[in-house]
């Protein structure tokens, strides 16, 4: 049917990741955690405050990299020391300490002390099984530096890269390899594997057994991989935090014989598991086992044992010996074979040299639209209709995204999602049974298959009714003055079937709440409503609804009477309206364009269907700050046609002065002057004009927003026509009308995505100060692209650097698909309008969709974390908490613009205007989920804080150990934070001698102080607090700090101060600190950092 049950597909994959064996999951990410789930499937308890780093997206990420990071740092402290004893002095004393100092064992000693630490360590009984270093050991070992294990290059760039371990001087190419891999270490007597299985196989670290148990595997060190059959991914093992070392480790530096890092150690291990698991999977002979009776003979622990398996051992190759092997390591190596150039043939088809990864799509990824417009063109009733149609398609926005709705997955969000649960770092066998694992597990009943099929039908019906209505609407305003009258549709409604329906069509106006009429007592429809309209009417009419749409349509399409002259106006018109629409869509967040593409539309329009030489311009309402005793508002020209910039551009307009404009702002109705020179209330900009050449027309047309509201008003006029009567014919009024309602979408889709980048830039401000690990964010928008081959691109909005500063483009560089060939995810992730994670350059990328209201994606925030494999739980989880609440801000900009919601004004500071309101809707939506999860909290959260009252008795002169001390910060920490709390509450307390004495102030920790906090302005008028004295309560203790104390309640009043403290600082700041930071028009870009983030601790 085109698409699968969400709900269903992530629990086969929860089943998949439980019964997956330990090393798997370890590859695998958590199907039950986000970004597999979405923000509003998550509690809000458990979103804001769940502290359990085992909900990371990996398993014991965090347990891991500390362990790694410890080791790696004693590491390196070591080798420094080393360095500094080669003075004979310091040698000597070194000596003395060594020998007070217990002896090692001589293994040991080799291995050094990264070897002894955690659970790895080898014990003395197995270090007395190992053999002297062969000489193939030898012949292969290579001095390796920690700087080429931890900085490995990633696949994604295309070139050789070595193994992270690699001792070897000469990479066998894979071809060559194929089943053929030995120990570089010996330990133990050769073994010949089976000759079932076809291949050769040493052992990694042989004791004289052909296998050891995993567990035995796991305590093993000193071992070393070579060419296994199947080398694990580097960016599974780069997840250490550079920074948390103290100095780069410096590539000359060559580790003692025989030791091993963790990251060596995580790859032997993987590789020791997979050589250990069955070589190849038999097959029954009456042919290849099933999925479902796979699963069923076999453990699912024996089965993910062979994961790491490659399918390379499957070729017999002849077992080489020991001796064979070192007679070849002084022979000439043969030319590696990959080398070799090879046919430039696909599948057998010849390669046009081109990179289109995406290109899958088009053939298997099928949009309804696209499909139910095919059907309609073959369809002779409506051939009408289908040039109007085939520029509706045309005129699409932009072609190729697939919406999200959480209910269900096409094709390629259903891939999207495998990709992610999957990863990068497995290999293709583990795809190979996730494939095999869908196949047998998931299943629909009958009745579900049947629902989903009936799902289609009205999704394909819904599509072509849509298109039909939209063309319908555009065939009948053949003027492009954007609506139809409702009396004037009745009429013909009415005369279906010589008025027999007519009662019945009546009944549907019971069911929809028509718009208020407007000032000259008619009721416009607009596009939308009149296609839910005709929708209702039809649903009244007896009989197939499909089939009673198309004859409502056909009947509406005859009887409307359009001569030639009319269809090609309207197709010039609808083509100008367009480009003002599309100039919006492609301007990079600027007016602009806009502007130019409106005025270009009158003027056009003007010349060909009026012959008329017009002037216009464009004026704004604004608050009349510095004289507002000549009103409250003003109009200010901001933009107008080329000659009258002189007289005109940036001019005010008060309501003292003469002119019908602010009588077009109350009426809300477009004025017609035909005659200016007779009117005698018409304001002229360009005084040098002489009185007598004030001959011509004048159209004053209101500026309106969804919800009706004037902004502003758009002026035409034909005082530089040559001829002295030219007034504006009915016709040309109602295609300015339609400018005037398309200039208007467009200049709320400009502000739209101008709020919203407003709104990322607060949320990266608040991000910055809490996870040091992401290096960079990259904002992008998705614009259409201006080649018709293609469907869209990507424009690079702002790039914020690692210091928080963010660098905003003018003119956004353009990122095209053919041109992001190693960066595909970008245009994975809005293709999919879901969250990839990906790796380019050896750097790890967190891509994330921003979306509009339908489910599309409207942009991506691109997050790169460095070569770090994931971001520490804590930095993870306030990226959801970041991206969640600019998701929600953006929803709510975007209805209030289009008109689908209405404004919601919940905090005082958001009556200040449009413009600052938008980069206060963050911290807004961030204050009331805190306060709604603080309302689901149970009380006695509240009460065990209170058991932090006292420090622990200890005789003066004692030393404190490391759980006193702890236990101290923890109750300085709790108190610092409850009385930073009270203090918005009750700041006379500052002055009291009282609040600094705990025993008095935990009093004022009552249920009516989480009332208070659920229901706190901090930008209200009468809230005066001191924020300097708050500050320094809080100002101690980290983000770290307050996470790694796990309670729940303080971690949420954490976030709570800092909100309320960041609003009120941008209360202050009013007039300057939250205007949009876009640039001027004589910059190509600037930089800016968003107020409030400094006040937060790191």
């Amino acid at each position: 049917v085109g698409f699968l049950d969400r709900q269903r597909t992530l629990a086969l994959l929860e089943r998949f990741y439980d019964q997956s064996s330990q090393m798997l999951r370890s590859l695998l990410r958590n199907p039950r955690q986000w970004p597999l789930i979405e923000f509003e499937e998550i509690d809000l308890p458990e979103f804001w405050g769940d502290m359990d780093n085992q909900k990371h997206i990996y398993e014991d990420f965090d347990k891991v990299l500390l362990e790694m990071n410890t080791l790696l740092s004693e590491k390196h402290v070591s080798k420094t020391q080393s360095k500094l004893l080669e003075n004979p002095e310091d040698q000597h004393k070194h000596d003395e300490q060594r020998k007070s100092a217990p002896t090692l064992n001589p293994p040991e000693e080799q291995r050094g002390t990264t070897a002894e630490q955690g659970p790895h360590r080898i014990s003395a009984e197995e270090q007395e099984q190992g053999k002297e270093p062969s000489a193939e050991q030898e012949l292969y070992r290579e001095p390796e530096t920690e700087q080429e294990t931890l900085t490995e290059s990633t696949l994604e760039q295309g070139s050789s890269r070595e193994s992270i371990i690699e001792k070897g001087p000469h990479r066998v190419s894979v071809s060559e390899r194929g089943s053929r891999t030995y120990s570089i270490i010996e330990q133990g007597p050769r073994k010949q594997s089976s000759l079932e299985q076809g291949s050769w196989r040493g052992s990694i670290a042989e004791s004289g057994s052909r296998r050891e148990s995993i567990t035995e595997q796991e305590q093993r060190r000193g071992s070393t991989p070579g060419q296994g059959p199947h080398r694990v991914s580097a960016s599974e093992y780069r997840s250490h935090r550079e920074s948390t070392i103290e100095e780069p480790l410096q590539k000359s530096e060559q580790k003692p014989d025989g030791e091993t890092t963790p990251e060596e150690q995580q790859v032997i291990d993987l590789t020791s598991q997979s050589r250990n698991g069955s070589i190849s999977r038999e097959s029954s002979k009456s042919g290849e086992v099933t999925p479902s009776e796979y699963i069923e003979e076999r453990s699912w622990e024996q089965t993910h044992e062979e994961v790491f398996v490659s399918t390379e051992l499957q070729a017999e190759v002849p077992t080489p010996s020991s001796r064979d092997l070192s007679e070849t390591a002084n022979v000439e190596v043969p030319k590696d074979k990959s080398c070799e150039p090879k046919s430039q043939t696909i599948e057998g088809k010849s390669w046009s040299g081109e990179f289109l990864t995406c290109n899958w799509k088009k053939k298997y990824v099928k949009f309804e639209d696209e499909e139910q417009a095919e059907l309609i063109y073959g369809c002779s009733r409506f051939a009408a209709l289908h040039s109007i149609i085939r520029n509706i398609q045309s005129y699409k926005e932009v072609k190729g995204r697939t919406a999200f709705n959480g209910v269900s997955f096409n094709l390629l969000q259903f891939v999207q999602l495998l990709e992610t649960f999957v990863g990068e770092d497995s290999p293709l066998s583990v795809t190979e049974m996730l494939v095999s694992f869908f196949k047998g597990g998931y299943v629909e009943t009958k009745e579900e298959k049947m629902s989903a099929l009936e799902q289609v039908r009205q999704n394909a019906f819904q599509a072509h009714r849509e298109l039909l209505l939209e063309a319908l609407f555009q065939e009948w305003d053949s003027d492009g003055s954007g609506f139809l009258d409702l009396k004037e549709v009745d009429e013909l409604l009415y005369a279906y079937k010589k008025g027999m329906e007519k009662e019945s069509m009546k009944k549907a106006k019971l069911h929809i709440q028509f718009p208020k009429p407007h000032p000259s007592h008619e009721v416009r429809l607009s596009s939308k409503q009149f296609q839910k309209y005709i929708q209702l009417v039809v649903s009244e009419l007896r009989g197939n609804e499909d089939q009673v749409l198309e004859n409502v349509v056909e009947f509406l399409m005859t009887t409307l009477e359009r001569n030639r002259t009319e269809s090609l106006r309207n197709c010039a018109r609808r083509k100008w309206l367009h480009r003002i629409q599309h100039a919006a869509e492609t301007s990079g967040v600027s007016l602009e364009p806009v502007y130019t593409e409106t005025f270009k539309a009158l003027t056009q329009d003007a010349e060909a269907h009026g012959n008329k030489k017009i002037s216009a311009h464009i004026s704004l309402l604004e608050e009349n700050l510095l004289l507002p005793d000549r009103g409250n508002v003003l109009l200010r020209n901001v933009a107008c046609t080329l000659d009258d910039a002189p007289f005109v551009l940036n001019r005010v307009l008060y309501r003292d002065m003469k002119g019908i404009s602010f009588t077009v702002v109350d009426e809300g109705v477009p004025i017609h002057v035909p005659q200016v020179q007779y009117h005698g209330n018409i304001f002229f900009w360009n005084h040098s004009r002489n009185e007598n050449d004030h001959n011509g027309s004048f159209l004053a047309l209101p500026l309106q927003d969804a919800h009706m509201r004037i902004f502003g008003v758009m002026a035409v006029d034909t005082l530089r026509d040559p001829r002295e009567i030219n007034i504006f014919l009915p016709h040309e009024i109602r295609f300015y009308q339609g400018v005037a309602n398309v200039f208007s979408t467009a200049y709320h889709y400009v502000h739209s995505r101008e709020h919203i980048l407003h709104i990322v830039m607060t949320g990266i401000g608040w991000l910055y100060d809490y996870t040091p690990g992401i290096t960079s964010i990259t904002t992008y928008f998705i614009e259409p692209s201006p080649d018709q081959d293609s469907d869209y691109v990507l424009r690079k909005m702002m790039v914020t650097g690692q210091l928080g500063l963010t660098e905003i483009h003018k003119n956004p560089p353009t990122v095209l698909r053919k041109s992001c060939i190693f960066r595909d995810f970008l245009f994975k992730c809005t293709d999919s309008a879901q969250v990839v994670l990906a790796s380019a350059c050896g750097e790890t990328h967190i891509v994330i969709p921003l979306r509009e209201r339908t489910g599309k994606a409207l942009g991506v925030l691109d997050f790169n974390i460095g070569r770090s494999r994931m971001l520490l739980y804590q930095e993870f989880k306030d990226l959801q908490k970041m991206m969640k609440v600019i998701q929600a801000a953006c929803y709510e900009i975007l209805g209030e613009l289009s008109g689908e919601t209405k404004k919601k004004y919940v905090l005082e500071i958001e009556h200040v205007g449009e413009v600052q309101r938008a980069g206060i809707i963050f911290f807004r939506i961030m204050l009331r989920e805190l306060q709604e999860s603080l309302q689901l909290l149970n009380s006695m959260d509240f009460v065990s804080l209170l058991l932090y009252d006292h420090k622990p008795l200890t005789e003066p002169n004692y030393p404190q150990d490391s759980m006193s001390l702890e236990l101290e910060a923890n109750i300085k920490l709790v108190q610092d934070i409850l009385r930073g709390v009270i203090l918005f509450f009750h700041p006379e307390l500052e002055f009291s001698g009282d609040f600094k004495n705990w025993d008095k102030c935990k009093f004022h920790v009552n249920r009516y102080l989480v009332k208070s906090i659920c229901a706190f302005d901090p930008t209200a008028s009468h809230v005066v607090v001191n924020l300097q004295l708050i500050d320094e309560y809080i100002r101690d203790h980290s983000r770290t700090e307050v996470w790694k104390f796990g309670n729940i309640v303080i971690e949420h009043l954490y976030h709570w101060i800092h909100i309320c403290s960041a609003l009120m600082h941008l209360k202050k700041k009013l007039n300057s600190a939250i205007i949009p930071p876009l640039p001027s028009k004589s910059d190509n870009y600037m930089y800016a950092k968003m107020p409030g983030e400094s006040s937060q601790g790191k």
